[in-house]
């Protein structure tokens, strides 16, 4: 496989690191003098904040997603081409899983290569062809040896701790008269930090995008196949209903293709590229690499 290094991906994920650390920090400093927190309990506040997101990072997502891992006898196809892309990708095989939705779609998650897993939609498996559905795959895997997975995951789940507080520091500020202008302050300081949080996650999951379609065509040598694979996703997501595309909305940023576009998110805020320019990348990719049979 001729695997190309993304180094663009690579420094963008280290500023990113670098950037969330940052307002970690302030978040944290800011929310302790407002409450009165000391120095060493916000230390301790988050370190257990730091394990679970890394520990946990992967179980979160599939319960979030509705997920189930499945074994080799109850997908023993998808299992058999998950195992091929991690071996021509030159990492250890993910776990597996489906996830039930009308929505099709695919998702990886996971810490590391050897704790990653590659989950996709039951309607996916019956949409794709073989080849288009290894493309998707790949494209997962992609993102498994690219190492984006657990920035994103961390990076959302700060995001994820702020849009708490501000769903919520209203009704602590009046339910406590004596801590409700502290819990109003939370309540801006969250938004700041959502909207920073939010920002960084979004440049970073456009960027990693096209990384991981440039790797999907290097692992499986079939540009292509991934090109009607992403026009298929894409069409069919204009019939599906839009309330079963919010359930599954959350998960967007680990999608290979978001659940709502278009017009329902500012481009600002969105997840992924625009389709167009990731097929005009992929074609630009297979006129480089041409065709290569696996």
């Amino acid at each position: 496989m001729q695997w190309k290094r993304d180094f663009g991906l690579t420094m963008r994920q280290l500023m990113t690191w670098a950037l969330l650390l940052l307002v970690y920090l302030i978040f944290l400093t800011i929310l302790g003098s407002l409450f009165g927190i000391g120095p060493w309990s916000l230390v301790a506040i988050a370190a257990v904040m730091a394990f679970a997101q890394y520990f946990f990072s992967d179980r979160l997502v599939l319960m979030s997603t509705g997920a189930q891992e499945v074994s080799e006898e109850e997908y023993p196809e998808l299992h058999r081409i998950v195992e091929k892309l991690a071996a021509e990708a030159g990492i250890p095989k993910p776990r597996v899983a489906i996830m039930p939705s009308p929505v099709p779609n695919a998702f990886a998650t996971g810490r590391s290569p050897s704790h990653a897993v590659v989950a996709a939609t039951d309607s996916i498996m019956r949409l794709l062809t073989r080849d288009e559905l290894e493309a998707v795959l790949a494209h997962e895997i992609a993102h498994v040896k690219n190492r984006d997975v657990m920035t994103l995951t961390i990076a959302s789940f700060l995001a994820m701790v702020a849009a708490i507080i501000m769903q919520n520091a209203w009704l602590f500020s009046l339910g406590d008269r004596r801590e409700g202008g502290a819990w109003m302050a939370a309540w801006v300081v969250s938004i700041v930090v959502w909207i920073v949080a939010t920002l960084l996650i979004r440049t970073l999951s456009r960027y990693r995008e096209f990384a991981a379609d440039a790797g999907s065509a290097y692992i499986t040598g079939k540009p292509r196949a991934l090109i009607s694979a992403l026009n298929k996703i894409s069409g069919r997501m204009d019939m599906i209903p839009p309330e079963k595309k919010q359930e599954v909305s959350g998960a967007n940023a680990f999608f290979i293709i978001p659940a709502l576009s278009g017009n329902t998110i500012m481009e600002l805020f969105s997840t992924h590229p625009a389709l167009e320019k990731r097929v005009a990348a992929l074609e630009a990719l297979e006129e480089e690499i041409g065709y290569m049979p696996r």
